[in-house]
């Protein structure tokens, strides 16, 4: 990336994160992906006394299954077990094949549990807390939620993952499906400050454009 590239991908990045203040909540969700560090934050939150349970949820996808064969939520399961959260205290929710899914089935999973939630930490990627925020708020508006993730600026993260160019895809990615979903009815609209969407534009023209939907 040129230095104009990264300052636009930081744009991005700030605005995907919701900055919210971390409070106790009924339940947490931790949203699959490629990424373990949303099972660590999940980890650490649950330590720090957040929520008495929490939801892994999410199957493969094709960007998941070299990496979590058994699926994402499983994986999950089997890393916050290794970092000292007791098996009682997560549910797994193995189906899942997008955000929706991911709130619609834990929403289900958690009401057969008997625990009742008035509000939800969302855990997810670094750069999706906007998106899952606005997909629950759409498929589940009557929680109060507050959003979560990794604490890492975006150098750190491109570290972590190791593909420069993939994490800026996912991060254009997903701020298309923040401007685009809410008008298929699959997450409420949200306001897009125009240097960010300029950004987000000169990207795209760049290249950075392997994560967009049709």
């Amino acid at each position: 990336m040129t230095d104009e590239q990264f300052h636009d991908a930081t744009l991005i990045w700030n605005y995907h994160q919701m900055d919210h203040e971390q409070r106790p909540c009924s339940a947490a969700i931790g949203l699959g992906s490629h990424d373990l560090g949303v099972a660590t934050t999940a980890a650490d939150l649950y330590r720090e006394g957040l929520f008495p349970v929490m939801v892994f949820s999410g199957g493969n996808s094709p960007t998941t299954l070299a990496r979590f064969p058994r699926g994402e939520a499983v994986h999950y399961r089997e890393h916050a077990l290794s970092l000292g959260v007791p098996d009682e205290a997560i549910l797994v929710e193995p189906k899942a094949a997008n955000t929706g899914q991911n709130i619609t089935f834990s929403r289900e999973l958690l009401a057969e549990a008997g625990i009742a939630v008035e509000s939800l930490l969302l855990v997810s990627k670094p750069y999706m807390e906007r998106r899952s925020y606005a997909t629950c708020r759409r498929l589940w508006p009557e929680v109060e939620v507050v959003c979560a993730s990794e604490p890492l600026e975006l150098d750190a993260y491109i570290r972590s993952i190791g593909d420069e160019r993939l994490v800026v895809d996912m991060l254009v990615g997903d701020l298309q499906r923040v401007i685009e979903y809410p008008r298929l009815g699959f997450a409420v609209e949200q306001e897009v400050p125009a240097v960010v969407y300029g950004a987000y534009e000169r990207l795209v023209r760049a290249g950075f454009d392997s994560r967009l939907v049709s």
